[in-house]
């Protein structure tokens, strides 16, 4: 295939929720235009869902690259999972393309993961059309489900076409920019809906909105000129009716993303230069050469592939480019062009193109190529934990790697060692989330697993301020040990900026403070009169740090605190970093002791969409759960959405519970919102149960 030039590429991402056809419907539009052959004994998506474990839940786990031309443009299509607990590789293929394309089941309506995948592509200001899929349903208030998109997400969501028959009588749609006679059966009226439409499209334009009044109908070129402008300002989003069960409506849905979908010279991108300052990337292929990493896919066969969006410039297969974060570029041996699970090497790739490179270790998520750096991905926290042992001990190794290369693949997968226990803890978004990556490792590496009860992200703080110290002193013949430490410990809140809390009123003796804010944590310098050398400093931080991670009063991470250094002794022969090390360590943790310590969990915000008749049972069950209802939203038909925030050790396993208190009727989006204070009766069962104690031992020299 010849390069595809920037002016015919269209870049888009099906999205939404589980079980709306987005698959179906993209191997619709494979088949149809003869990009792929059908497969022999095809059991519904073995084309895009290819991999064992998608055949096997009959859904998509991860997001997957395609392509076909049509119409004169050259299409890259991802598809994406339905499922919140899969978000991360949403938002990975959101920042790929120029286009998003909401798949709405008609049967259900508007669900959960539809207007979370809606409002991504919103944050990222792509393009957004909405597909109303399944029309071949029976039962289906058509006229009663655009209400609730447009009530939704807002009046710009107007029909492009109008379906004419529902169920098994749905056979075609009319095309509202052209001739909206011959609509016997049309589900709504297509004259009323083809003037709010061109109406919509030209307001854009006086001059054609001009001619328009005065009943000059505007032309082709003018609609496909102005229709672009509309859909990438959010002035108008296209609804179109389908059936990728019976194709009804899927050639009208190509033709319809090659006149509205966004080219690449659209949006506007940006990346930061060496010297801080910000600048526009153009799709140019004499440009310089820009690209950024959006999804990693750990491939059995060639193993590591990086999918590349290109921004600028045109990059041929052995290049030496430059990547972020790297001191030295990296050579690209192989370009492949994918197709679901097939790649196909070439030569070259330009601006807007999508493509893969092999074999890279130094490219990850979110890394960008080029001189210029992109603005780094931003995924969900993850907050779900699982601790992980292999069955079999000889498969510890074994157990490491494949857990690593699944953090390549999935973003919002995190791995830690817990400081207390010592096990590695997997972080996911969801319990389902968990249980699949378990099932990837036994099916793809090998490894039987054993679990553990998930693990909660506690963290630790303190509520008063106290001061205190700490001497540490060994004597055992030859060099002793020695180094003294003194130290007042604040309370941090959130949202405390370092440079109005370290003011001369405050802390007249200070001489610096570092800040760090993934801990919200400062540390103050206030030593006068060399009390303690310069060079022991380090090695103090170093102690504090070390406690930080250790905790105090249950084993969990400080957080929101303050720490000034004002005081100390030290020895002439006997100091040593390691000495005040310890003693650095030994002083926090008494002093935190003294200052009304705290535990912190971690509250979750929580869209829970159920049937109506369900919303009592659902408020009832969050309350039973510590948990406080915020509001509800019409989730269009008979769903509500209960917005709730709730602690997260109340809803681990809450997929269970939703399922049994809706009969499978319900579904919700899960996603950290900040922490909270630990109620005193459970604080107290939290600590009796880790059953943490510190001592000078303990801390590493």
């Amino acid at each position: 295939m010849s390069h595809p030039s920037v002016e015919t590429i269209r870049s888009i991402a099906v999205c939404g929720h589980g079980a709306a056809g987005k698959s179906t419907l993209i191997e619709q539009m494979l088949l149809k235009t003869g990009a792929v052959k059908p497969v022999v004994g095809d059991q519904g998506t073995d084309i895009v869902d290819y991999d064992e474990l998608e055949k096997a839940h009959h859904h998509s786990i991860e997001s997957h690259v395609t392509h076909f031309e049509h119409a004169g443009k050259y299409f890259q299509i991802i598809d994406t999972p339905g499922y919140p607990d899969f978000i991360g590789q949403t938002i990975g293929a959101l920042h790929g393309v120029d286009t998003a394309v909401i798949v709405v089941n008609a049967h259900s309506g508007l669900e959960v993961n539809t207007r979370r995948t809606f409002s991504e592509a919103g944050k990222r200001g792509l393009g957004r059309l909405i597909v109303v899929n399944k029309l071949d349903s029976e039962n289906i208030d058509f006229p009663g489900l655009l209400a609730s998109i447009q009530e939704t997400f807002g009046a710009e969501c107007l029909l492009l076409n109008v379906p004419v028959g529902s169920g098994h009588e749905f056979k075609s749609v009319v095309n509202l920019l052209k001739s909206a006679d011959g609509a016997k059966g049309a589900l709504v009226n297509p004259a009323e809906h083809s003037v709010k439409l061109i109406e919509s499209i030209i307001e854009l334009d006086d001059e054609v909105t001009g001619r328009y009044f005065e009943g000059q109908q505007p032309t082709e070129a003018e609609i496909s000129r102005l229709i672009i402008e509309a859909v990438a300002t959010g002035h108008v989003i296209p609804v179109l009716c389908t059936s990728a069960k019976t194709g009804v409506g899927v050639v009208e849905l190509m033709e319809a993303l090659a006149l509205a979908a966004l080219p690449p010279n659209r949006l506007p991108h940006l990346a930061t230069k060496e010297d801080g300052t910000m600048v526009e990337v153009k799709p140019d292929p004499t440009g310089p050469f820009v690209a950024q990493v959006f999804k990693t896919r750990i491939d059995p066969y060639v193993q590591k592939l990086s999918f590349l969006r290109i921004y600028s410039g045109t990059v041929k297969k052995d290049d030496v480019v430059h990547v972020s974060g790297q001191r030295k570029g990296i050579k690209l041996h192989q370009l492949l062009r994918v197709q679901a699970g097939q790649t196909e090497a070439i030569e070259s790739a330009g601006p807007g193109e999508i493509i893969a490179v092999a074999k890279t270790d130094e490219l990850h998520t979110g890394s960008t190529l080029g001189d210029l750096t992109m603005e780094p991905i931003h995924f969900p926290t993850p907050m779900v934990g699982l601790a992980v042992m292999p069955k079999s001990r000889n498969d510890e190794t074994k157990l490491s790697g494949a857990l690593h290369k699944l953090a390549e693949e999935e973003p919002t997968l995190r791995l830690d060692r817990d400081p207390q226990t010592h096990e590695l803890v997997m972080n996911g978004m969801s319990e389902l989330h968990l249980q699949l990556i378990q099932e990837k490792i036994k099916k793809r590496d090998k490894v039987d697993l054993e679990t553990h009860e998930p693990k909660i992200p506690y963290r630790e703080t303190v509520l008063g301020e106290a001061e205190g110290s700490y001497r540490h002193k060994k004597q055992s013949g030859g060099r002793g040990q020695f180094g003294e430490v003194h130290i007042r410990v604040y309370p941090l809140p959130e949202g405390t900026k370092p440079e109005l809390f370290c003011t001369k009123d405050r802390f007249p003796s200070m001489r610096e403070y570092k800040y760090d804010p993934e801990l919200n944590f400062l540390w103050i310098d206030s030593i006068v009169g060399g009390t303690i050398p310069n060079n022991f400093l380090p090695a103090v931080e170093k102690g504090f740090r070390e406690r930080i991670e250790k905790g105090v009063i249950a084993g969990y991470r400080l957080k929101n605190v303050a720490v000034e250094i004002f005081f100390g002794k030290h020895h002439p022969v006997d100091s040593s970093e390691a000495a005040f090390k310890i003693a650095g360590a030994m002083a926090l943790r008494n002093v935190v002791r003294e200052a009304r310590p705290a535990l912190l969990e971690p509250v979750v915000k929580m869209n829970i969409t159920v049937p109506s008749a369900k919303l009592g049972d659902i408020s009832s069950d969050m309350s039973g759960r510590r948990g406080r209802v915020s509001g509800m939203e019409s989730a269009g038909g008979d769903l509500q959405t209960v917005i709730a925030e709730v602690p997260l050790s109340e809803v681990t396993t809450y997929a269970r519970s939703l399922s049994s208190i809706t009969g499978g009727q319900g579904s919700f989006t899960m996603e950290f919102s900040h922490y909270d204070a630990v109620p005193g009766n459970v604080q107290k069962q939290i600590i009796d149960k880790a059953g943490v104690t510190h001592d000078e031992e303990e801390v590493e020299v």
